[in-house]
């Protein structure tokens, strides 16, 4: 079975472009070599795929191939995410770190004042511009 089309069967790609471009590109690995978009996958065959936001790679465990796009639940029926819990545990961090940067620059200076803002700002309502 063709790496992109089981990549984008088991819900881990949105659309087989996706997946055979990611392929093409070299991320998608088997044994520390890229694998190109048409390359056999068969049951036991670990490769690594990259995280959806690219921050670590995955280590994906295949257990079934699956022809055609199949439910959720399938889906994850037909591997096993062997990723380390240190590296998840990373990803979390960095993305909760990320969560808190944007909540503060939406707080915060926001540079230019929009019309709202700037009308307020002359009517007196400062609400905290400065």
């Amino acid at each position: 079975m063709r790496v992109d089309k089981w990549l984008w069967s088991v819900r881990l790609y949105k659309t087989r472009s996706q997946a055979s471009h990611d392929c093409s590109a070299g991320k998608i690995k088997r044994a520390g070599k890229a694998l190109k978009p048409s390359a056999a996958l068969k049951v036991g065959d670990t490769i690594e795929v990259p995280s959806p936001d690219g921050t670590y790679k995955s280590i994906i465990e295949v257990i079934q191939l699956i022809e055609k796009r199949v439910g959720a639940p399938l889906a994850r029926e037909a591997y096993n995410d062997n990723t380390p819990a240190e590296i998840l545990a990373e990803a979390e961090r960095r993305r909760l770190a990320n969560k808190e940067n944007r909540e503060q620059r939406r707080e915060g200076d926001q540079g230019r004042l929009t019309k709202r803002k700037r009308r307020q700002w002359e009517e007196g309502e400062s609400g905290g511009f400065f």
